[in-house]
C-alpha cells in the first residue's frame, strides 16, 4: 500500500514531464478513492522539477 511521503519509482516513462522509467518521486497527494497520486520530483540539488498527478499502476514502491 502507497502512503504520502513513500518514494515510488516509475514503471512508465513520462515523456511529456520529462520523466522516465526508473525516475523515483515522492508521493505528496493521494486522493481519497486512491485512483490518483501526486508525486513530486527532484533534481540532485534539491530543487522541484515536477510536481505530477499519476495512476497507481503507473509507479512501484521503492523499498
Amino acid at each position: 500500500m502507497i502512503r504520502e511521503f513513500d518514494q515510488v519509482a516509475l514503471i512508465v516513462d513520462l515523456p511529456q514531464y520529462g520523466l522516465e522509467m526508473g525516475d523515483v518521486g515522492t508521493v505528496v497527494d493521494i486522493t481519497p478513492n486512491a485512483r490518483q497520486i501526486t508525486l513530486e520530483f527532484f533534481n540532485f540539488e534539491g530543487y522541484t522539477i515536477a510536481v505530477i498527478p499519476v495512476s497507481p499502476e503507473q509507479v512501484q514502491l521503492r523499498v
